[in-house]
């Protein structure tokens, strides 16, 4: 059902330009637009761009440190043993889908993913739920390896170990590989960039590929009429709704008086003194401009307006 590729002796960047072939278990929750860090145009740039993006980031560095730990606790907890599997697969069936596991279930049909959250992140696997995008990783080793289970395990930091089973979903997994496919078959291999989704991981993207680049000539913006018109429309509604949102704190303030917290059912509202530093940098120009000049540094980012005609 799929073929395997030996990671044995290849780089970190080879391995990079690898996941550029096929759509992993990460991108998954992305294209599905259910990943809160990624987004399908993200995705995208990753797999048809020729740069290698080298990424790193504490808290990548520490889920890595941490995977052999939360294996151990998961066989501890479990009694199951897991060994490691040093390969890349890729589905027969469907040749654009790879996947990287983390574990192999020694003597059973199954996988394990290890995670790692911060306690900030607790709420998303209280009482045992898994995150979305953590869900569709999982199903999407199943569809590439065709076991028929994966465990996914975590270690919330300073808080708890936990993990769960999923089975074979044939719905979700059928669903899944149609997904994958519109997606490599429509926008990676024709290089058509998916349809803006109003994410962070968007803007970042669109900032990284033309924040640098501008041209002075005036194009026309055929089309837009309708959507620009609709994002006044939001603006206005939005000023409302702040105004509203102000008004309602005023109203409590105004009934909390000198009182540090309030409750009420369903609801506690703080409101504390808060004492904060700031550096003078006006002050600084004028009475010490050599060191302000020497601790300057500039960026270029390109400021986004739309003004009705």
């Amino acid at each position: 059902m799929c073929e395997k590729k030996s990671l044995a002796g290849v780089s970190h960047e080879d391995w990079l330009r690898l996941r550029k072939t096929g759509i992993g278990g990460s991108d998954a929750g992305a294209i599905c637009g259910l990943n809160p860090y990624s987004s399908p145009v993200r995705v995208f740039v990753e797999k048809t761009s020729d740069q290698i993006e080298k990424i790193d980031s504490e808290a990548m560095r520490q889920g890595r440190d941490l995977e052999e730990y939360v294996a151990r606790r998961f066989m501890e907890a479990t009694g199951k043993k897991v060994r490691r599997s040093n390969f890349m697969y890729r589905s027969k069936e469907h040749p654009y889908m790879i996947a990287d596991v983390d574990r192999l279930i020694v003597g059973e049909d199954a996988g394990l993913e290890c995670k790692t959250a911060s306690a900030f992140n607790a709420d998303q696997w209280k009482d045992g739920a898994v995150p979305r995008h953590y869900l569709l990783q999982c199903y999407h080793y199943m569809a590439v390896t065709g076991k028929r289970n994966w465990y996914i395990a975590v270690v919330v930091l300073g808080q708890g170990f936990q993990y769960a089973k999923l089975e074979w979903d044939e719905k979700v997994i059928s669903d899944l590989i149609a997904v994958e496919g519109d997606f490599w078959f429509n926008h990676v291999i024709p290089n058509a960039m998916p349809a803006a989704d109003g994410s962070n991981a968007t803007d970042q993207v669109l900032d990284q590929l033309y924040g640098s680049k501008t041209m002075p000539a005036v194009i026309r913006l055929d089309g837009f009429e309708k959507r620009l018109a609709r994002r006044n429309e939001i603006g206005e509604q939005l000023k409302l709704l702040e105004q509203e949102q102000k008004q309602i704190d005023q109203e409590v303030k105004m009934y909390m008086g000198s009182h540090e917290t309030a409750i009420c059912e369903g609801f506690k509202v703080s409101w504390q003194s808060v004492t904060s530093s700031r550096l003078d940098t006006k002050r600084i120009k004028v009475e010490q401009p050599e060191l302000y000049r020497e601790y300057l540094t500039e960026s270029t980012s390109r400021k986004f307006t739309v003004k009705a005609a």
